[in-house]
């Protein structure tokens, strides 16, 4: 038995030793397919490294190939970088004898680096191609395209021992990576003064001294990179003046089409605590954490208009016994409320839209609050004194959009007139106002052209069509003149177009 068990093993292994065939790897001679004839890596600024895009090579042939060369056709100069098959080769631009095993495919993987010096100067494309050289001298190749955006860059100096400009923030125990802006800046110039020539990026908090104030200008474009801000400070004024044709526009400074309308990218435009003469219009507010972050002010109203504020992962407005009017602001997607009024303060609406699609079961659409608790969890009470809407909608995908939460003590005046509100039934006596009541709509649709894409125009089977009265807003977010019968929100009604 012992025999045969001895036989077997040996004509087990003389079986499979025939059978196995070592991967023989012929040149290459042409035919292989791409997933795309071009690479198209969107749009970089200046000098900073691109997100990783893909291309995918397939061998369909019955053989196994082995490609003499895959390189950058800038060679080593090219601004791009490459992995092929998860290899770096040369320099991460040069790749021999790469082996493709038939019927099968690989992955290269390209990022890039490159400075708009280096773009061509008509239109600021920077170009390179992948080359697939061949045994036989056919070349394959694929087509690299990148926009270079120039830039002003706004950073904290680093110093001669290696630390980091910082800055101190009241309330805030561990210093912010952050800086002041500069005058006579050797590179920016005055970067009190924000134009539209190219775009400005962030990194960090920018912050305005008192006595400084920071003018931002029609057409301007500012971008954050990842926890960054700016902050205004006490005795400070921030001025964005955009116009109908020519808004202002702050976001993150991820410009690849996937990060357009990612929640959270940066941090928040703080106005503080005693800043003063800030003045808000025509600005476009997306993707931060806080969209406007605003303590109290100087003791005098600030104006925001025609302002849009999209996607922030917490806030929409966060203010803090602020003074605020507001006349067409649009704010839609926002973690914990669109609209948060807190701490008291004094604020009057009027055609606005505060809109909530957030995917969660506790967000709304406007919060207002007097107070907050005390290490102890004692209610420290601020006097609400107004909280005025005025040919407003308040809606959401929620079934309550409006949270009212007063302290036992202290002033909690509001009022809601002819205003469109999604709120569910309710036994509490806060919300009592909202039954049976002429001024309010409760519960009917407006129908918004596109949430997703926060276009939150009304059309002509909207509840908010003809629901308002003259507040003396002559013309809506989109600049038309409003008529009677008015409409509620920050949209005059249109017919969609198909």
């Amino acid at each position: 038995m012992r025999y045969l068990i001895f036989f077997f093993i040996i004509g087990l292994t003389l079986f499979t030793s025939s059978c196995r065939q070592d991967f023989e790897f012929e040149p290459s001679t042409g035919g292989l397919f791409f997933s795309k004839d071009t690479v198209y890596l969107d749009t970089v600024f200046t000098n900073i490294g691109s997100s990783t895009y893909t291309l995918k090579v397939y061998n369909r042939s019955d053989k196994d190939i082995k490609i003499p060369t895959i390189q950058l056709g800038k060679g080593q100069a090219s601004k791009y970088r490459m992995t092929v098959d998860g290899m770096v080769g040369n320099n991460n631009r040069v790749f021999n004898d790469v082996e493709l095993l038939a019927k099968d495919s690989m992955y290269i993987f390209i990022e890039v680096t490159a400075d708009v010096a280096e773009a061509n100067p008509t239109d600021f494309l920077y170009t390179d191609i992948i080359e697939f050289r061949h045994a036989n001298g056919e070349v394959q190749d694929v087509d690299l395209v990148t926009l270079i955006q120039d830039a002003y860059f706004l950073y904290p100096k680093r110093f001669s021992d290696g630390t980091t400009e910082t800055l101190t923030i009241e309330g805030i125990e561990e210093p912010v990576y952050g800086f002041f802006l500069d005058e006579n800046d050797p590179v920016n110039g005055n970067e009190y003064v924000w134009g539209n020539d190219k775009p400005y990026v962030v990194y960090g908090y920018a912050a305005v001294p008192g006595g400084k104030t920071l003018n931002v200008q029609p057409g301007a474009r500012i971008h954050f990179h990842a926890d960054s801000g700016l902050i205004v400070g006490n005795g400070a004024s921030f001025k964005a003046n955009g116009t109908l044709e020519n808004n202002i526009i702050f976001e993150g400074d991820r410009l690849e089409p996937g990060f357009s309308d990612v929640a959270g990218q940066w941090q928040t435009i703080w106005l503080t605590a005693g800043s003063t003469g800030n003045e808000i219009d025509n600005v476009i507010i997306k993707n931060a954490a806080v969209g406007l972050n605003i303590d109290s002010n100087d003791g005098n109203f600030m104006t925001i208009k025609n302002t849009q504020i999209y996607n922030s992962s917490l806030i929409g407005l966060y203010a803090k016994t602020a003074k605020i009017r507001g006349e067409n602001v649009v704010i839609n997607y926002a973690g914990i409320a669109s609209l948060a009024c807190t701490l008291g303060g004094s604020y009057e609406f009027k055609q606005c839209t505060f809109n909530n699609n957030w995917s969660s079961s506790r967000q709304v659409a406007v919060l207002l609050n007097n107070y907050y608790e005390d290490e102890n969890g004692a209610q420290v009470p601020f006097d609400l004194v107004q909280a005025d809407f005025k040919n407003c909608i308040i809606y959401g995908s929620n079934t309550y959009e409006l949270s009212l939460d007063p302290a036992t003590s202290g002033l909690f005046n509001h009022s809601f007139t002819k205003c469109l509100l999604k709120f569910g039934s309710s036994s509490n006596p806060l919300y009592s106002f909202l039954f049976d009541n002429p001024e309010v709509k409760r519960n009917e649709n407006p129908k918004f052209l596109n949430i997703q894409n926060n276009q939150l125009n009304i059309g002509d089977d909207s509840a908010a069509r003809g629901f308002g009265d003259d507040v003396s807003v002559p013309f809506d977010i989109l600049g038309n003149p409003r008529t009677t019968p008015f409409d509620a929100g920050a949209y005059n009604w249109t017919t969609f177009q198909d």
